[in-house]
């Protein structure tokens, strides 16, 4: 067993964070919660045993539910100049073309160790590059998964691996071409073959689905991913309403919205996670969240290529859980991701105050977990599992904010210690086994022109 004094705590179902909060944790599970009453002393190891302090703000582990982990390779190289997503996206495909199962390992294991300093316990990998650069399997027709999971394994996190089906470059059902020809497997039947043999070992991992988006999986195959994810009850994630571009071709090939679509063939869900749904209609908006199905936004990407500012309140209120992801990465701090929810809604709406701080903490913690087929993860509670995020309270940003406003003032910079299933990745600020700077710098530019 071990025990943790915490100097403040953000407990469930609490406004705001509670004092001196003994948190006792065995086999990778809390056992034990208990605030300190004001007369019990909490000076040191000397009066509480073995418990091992954590001055600052402890939380729950933050989960980063949509990730690219070859994206981080993009970092600084594609934000000057004029263009938009699609113009972006050329550029990624380039990255995408030179990656092997080896650098693409070396890469991720940076990329998750960059995640676990900046307090990720959990990543949501949306995942598609499937096969070799010329589209044929490679021997283990999942090398390139394994290569993910073994990544995340090193870092320290634990991965729900979104095997993602894609199988045509436009609406209207056009062949992969060019560096596209990796993501595919044909038909989703093959995709589902091919995920359905692919098993990891290691309880740190989960695989779930994903339908990348209307642009890349024909109406008639949608059911298809659909019923994988159901029939094993694993999460299913989609892109959806990214860019108008998206809605307009879905309505001239359909004759309805994308999200329209996906009500048809059953694909929307509970279990079922909709990305950035930037440019829903309200007609949109009540489908998700009559569907209870959640939304996650990835308010730094949406803005680096810009996507535009979704109704995030709206949807909220309409039903869908909120949820957050780093995305491409151009920032990997689920601190600004969750400021940004607000933020940017106030300059949306031109008025304040839309999101309280314990809806942003629920989308960076517990929303999230759910959102990929977590549901023991994301509260300091007796039998979930053990991850404490702890964030300093005397850095320049965080000194003099009290532990209640952390959320509007903290950047991943300032978390100094992280326990993930009781294990202790990051202590001091520096993760124990990964050097992660000099890792990315080196996978970084193996892959970079």
């Amino acid at each position: 067993m071990t025990r943790w004094l915490a100097e403040y705590a953000w407990l469930p179902d609490h406004a705001e964070p509670t004092p001196d909060v003994l948190i006792e944790t065995d086999e990778g599970r809390i056992t034990g919660v208990t605030p300190l009453t004001a007369g019990t002393p909490t000076a040191g190891v000397d009066v509480l045993g073995d418990a091992v302090r954590l001055p600052g703000l402890t939380l729950p582990g933050l989960a980063n539910a949509h990730s690219h982990a070859f994206h981080r390779a993009l970092r600084g190289r594609t934000h000057g100049g004029r263009g938009d997503f699609w113009t972006w996206r050329d550029r990624m495909y380039e990255v995408a073309a030179r990656l092997d199962p080896d650098s693409y390992l070396a890469l991720a294991r940076a990329a998750y160790a960059e995640m676990a300093l900046a307090g990720i316990t959990c990543v949501g990998e949306f995942h598609y590059l499937h096969h070799g650069p010329d589209g044929r399997p490679y021997d283990d027709p999942n090398a390139m998964s394994a290569a993910l999971v073994e990544a995340a394994a090193h870092a320290g996190i634990r991965l729900t691996l979104l095997d993602t089906c894609y199988l045509s470059s436009t609406v209207d059902g056009a062949p992969l071409v060019g560096p596209q020809r990796r993501f595919g497997d044909g038909d989703a039947l093959r995709w589902a073959d091919r995920v359905t043999a692919f098993a990891p070992e290691n309880g740190h991992a989960r695989v779930g689905a994903a339908i990348h988006s209307v642009r890349a999986v024909p109406a008639a195959q949608l059911a298809t991913v659909a019923g994988w994810a159901d029939l094993r009850g694993a999460p299913l994630h989609l892109h959806l309403s990214e860019q108008p571009a998206e809605n307009d071709a879905c309505r001239a090939v359909h004759g309805r919205t994308p999200t329209g679509l996906l009500a048809e063939h059953g694909v929307l869900g509970p279990n079922v996670t909709a990305v950035h749904a930037t440019h829903p209609t309200s007609a949109d908006l009540a489908l998700l969240g009559e569907s209870r199905t959640g939304v996650c936004l990835c308010p730094t990407t949406e803005r680096d290529l810009a996507d535009g500012i979704g109704p995030a309140r709206r949807m909220a209120e309409a039903g869908s859980p909120l949820s957050l992801g780093s995305d491409s990465h151009a920032v990997v701090d689920l601190f600004e991701e969750a400021r940004a929810v607000e933020l940017d809604e106030r300059l949306r709406t031109r008025r304040r105050g839309h999101f309280g701080l314990v809806e942003l903490l629920d989308a960076a913690t517990v929303a999230g977990h759910r959102s990929l087929g977590w549901t023991d993860a994301g509260r300091i509670a007796v039998g979930m599992r053990a991850d404490l995020v702890t964030v300093r309270l005397d850095s320049a940003r965080t000194a003099g904010v009290p532990p209640v406003g952390v959320f509007f003032a903290a950047a991943a910079t300032d978390v100094h210690h992280v326990v993930v299933d009781g294990r202790v990745v990051v202590a001091d600020g520096r993760h124990l086994s990964v050097d992660v700077p000099a890792e990315l710098h080196a996978a970084v530019a193996e892959v970079s022109s």
